[in-house]
Formats: structure tokens, sequence, C-alpha cells
């Protein structure tokens, strides 16, 4: 049985509670939330699991909400948005957004990525026998505490990132086409969205990038992505 609290936020009344029918049969905990102020300050009290959010509201708009709760957590957060551009897409990932559905929306697909989220995120309760994580030169992925470690500092990852960073590290010099990655980080059908792995392989290298001569996140032209390690 599911436990796991979730918190919509739109300010369409009837997707809200649309998304609390089908959520609840599922055995989540909802909280609604109908304006980015009202999440914020919900958030603190809450403290949800998973947010759904949307982008198109009056006032404190989705990015500006996602840009804030990004400030002090990594809680996982999927975007509702009506706009289905690349553009938009991007600019939510960029802020910190690990998943976006685009409207009008099939139910089950929620379902599916929440889930598919959720799996990795909070399953966080295992036995300190099966801690998974993998080192390199000034480099630590812990999967088990959801850590980055880069020169000795815990970084703040957001969870998607870290997953990605952890699947290529933990298969140094393996090349990985982007639809692969898509398929064995993210889980699920993406569409065959693409840039999703492109963004967050430029989010990773920002805050990889000159940290040891040992590693490196490689691009390879035509293919995809590998991570690197140098004999």
């Amino acid at each position: 049985m599911s436990m796991e609290k979730i918190m919509v936020v739109d300010d369409d009344i009837n997707i809200c509670e649309l998304l609390r029918l089908y959520l609840e049969k599922e055995q989540y905990t909802v909280v609604l939330a109908n304006n980015g102020n009202e999440a914020i300050a919900k958030f603190s009290t809450e403290n949800p699991d998973l947010i759904l959010l949307d982008v198109m509201m009056p006032g404190l708009d989705g990015w500006q909400v996602c840009r804030e709760l990004r400030k002090n957590s990594n809680v996982p957060i999927i975007m509702l948005t009506a706009k289905g551009e690349t553009f938009d897409k991007v600019l939510g990932l960029e802020l910190g957004a690990d998943d976006y559905v685009v409207k009008p929306f099939d139910t089950k697909e929620i379902i599916a990525r929440i889930k598919a989220v959720l799996r990795r995120t909070v399953n966080s309760a295992q036995p300190e026998s099966s801690v998974r994580e993998v080192s390199f030169d000034k480099l630590v992925v812990n999967m088990t505490k959801y850590e980055l470690k880069v020169d000795g500092k815990v970084v703040d990852t957001p969870p998607k990132e870290l997953e990605l960073l952890f699947h290529l590290a933990s298969n140094p010099n393996r090349v990985y086409t982007r639809d692969q990655l898509l398929d064995e980080v993210w889980g699920f059908e993406y569409y065959g969205d693409s840039r999703t792995v492109d963004v967050h392989i430029k989010r990773l290298r920002e805050k990889l990038e000159g940290v040891s001569d040992k590693w490196s996140l490689k691009t390879v032209w035509g293919v995809g992505y590998k991570f690197e390690v140098k004999a």
C-alpha cells in the first residue's frame, strides 16, 4: 500500500479533483494547492514526497514555484503544462524539474511516471549492507542516501541527475545512446524526446567540470554519452 504524499498544484479545480480521485485510488495521500503562493506555503508544512506542478497559473507561475522550491529542496517535481514546445520542456528541466507531462494528459501515464520517480527517490529505507555507491577520484555517487560528493563536498543535485550519473558511472567507458538512457534511467516510454538527456548531461557537467583529469562525461558524437575513465 502506498503511503507517499503527493501535492497537486493547479489553478483548475476540476483538474485538481480529477487527479485527487485517481491518486487516492492508488492509495496516495493528496494535498491540493490552487496557486503558486499556496503551494509554497503548504510545502513547508505538508512535506510532500512529490509535486505535480502546473506551469500556467496566474500570479506565481509553475516556473517560479519550481525555482523557489529548488533553493532548499530536491523533492521530485513533475511539471504539468499545456504547452508541448521543446523550449518549455527544456526550461522546466533547467530549473530542476524531474519530468513533465503535457496537457491534455492520460491519468494512467501520470500514475506510471509518479511510481517510476517514487520507486527511486522514496525507497531509502535500505539496509546498510545494500549501499549503492560508486566512487572515483574526487567523486562519490551514493544512491542509498541520494547524495553526490564532489571533491569531498556534498553538492545538491536533483534525483534524476543523480540517477543518470550513477548509471553511467556504474558502467565506465560504456557508450549509451540517448534512447537507451531514457529507457534505463527514466524507466518508461518517454516519447523519444532525447533533449531530456542532453539537458541533464549539461547540468551534470556544470557541477563536475574540471574536478578531475581521471574521468569525464564524454559525448560520443552521433551515438550518445559515456562516463570515460582514463587508465
